[in-house]
């Protein structure tokens, strides 16, 4: 089991996060503590209702990943998720090979459809075909990393012979996001891994809609995934990433036992990579924390 920990550059309100020594520090602690990759969120221009509400600030994800890739060695840089639909997929594109070069190699490019209807008419892109936008995107991307010229008619734009660069010998994994069958499918076709979340109460209806309900549920669903990528001819590895519905208590020992069977529960029906979000009222609160999962989670798992 691998792990993906948020890092919270992208709570501005604190003021704890923002500055190159909080972003240094807490990519330290990442490290030392075994973990593989870090995480962060897109929200361009989010609901103020929804902001204000239930919902979290977000820096740009490719500039934030750039600060913590170059205050790190190993980490991995992880989206959750960028929301295709919203930019034109050159744009993306251009932003995701800029990142994995730099990074030298350590980008996931987590993506996802999108649900917030409001985020995509502030941003001039319909919201009813976000689905398509985000078929075309993930087919674009792919061309673009190729090398040489593309030649694409888009909804929205039309490539006749533009070549983007830099060419990625070695493109960044592609893990599509979301719980529904049509993410199902669309990770079979287009990723290189699948990151769907479990519903909960506080989400929005259209979350809940498309989460995942329970461990059986999760594992027909990645059973039904890999018997379409067979079907596809496509054999190679693929990533299973979601964390344990359960909530766990940091620096509590009970707790981080109960959280390694439910570990085992997800690693029996496929999943090989768990989404951790440690609790940070505060930078110190975080270090603390990441350190403690480090020691009773990590080390002991990996023993």
């Amino acid at each position: 089991m691998k792990f993906t920990v948020h890092i919270p550059v992208g709570e501005i309100a604190s003021g704890e996060f923002q500055s190159i020594a909080a972003i240094r520090q807490m990519a330290a602690a990442l490290e030392t503590a075994g973990i593989d990759a870090c995480y962060v969120t897109d929200h361009p221009a989010p609901s103020a209702d929804w902001l204000h509400a239930n919902g979290h600030d977000a820096l740009d994800p490719f500039t934030a990943l750039a600060f913590v890739a170059a205050a790190s060695t190993t980490l991995m840089l992880h989206t959750n998720i960028v929301v295709m639909p919203y930019r034109n997929p050159f744009i993306t594109a251009k932003a995701a090979a800029t990142l994995q070069v730099l990074s030298a190699g350590r980008l996931i490019l987590g993506v996802g459809a999108g649900y917030q209807k409001g985020e995509f008419e502030a941003l001039g892109v319909d919201f009813h075909k976000r689905g398509a936008l985000f078929d075309e995107a993930l087919e674009v991307a792919r061309m673009a990393w190729a090398g040489g010229p593309v030649v694409f008619q888009g909804r929205n734009f039309n490539a006749a012979n533009n070549e983007p660069r830099p060419a990625l010998g070695s493109p960044p994994p592609v893990w599509i996001g979301g719980g529904s069958s049509k993410a199902v499918e669309r990770a079979a076709r287009w990723g290189d891994g699948w990151c769907p979340f479990f519903a909960a109460p506080t989400m929005t209806a259209a979350n809940q809609e498309s989460g995942i309900h329970s461990v059986e549920q999760l594992g027909e669903r990645i059973a039904g995934l890999l018997d379409v990528r067979a079907a596809r001819g496509k054999r190679g590895p693929f990533d299973i990433v979601i964390g344990p519905r359960m909530s766990l208590t940091f620096g509590q020992r009970e707790s981080a036992e109960r959280y390694f069977e439910a570990l085992a529960e997800l690693a029996e029906v496929g999943v090989n990579w768990a989404m951790v979000d440690p609790p940070y009222a505060c930078r110190q609160a975080y270090l603390e924390n990441v350190q403690w999962f480090g020691e009773e989670v990590v080390a002991k798992l990996r023993s």
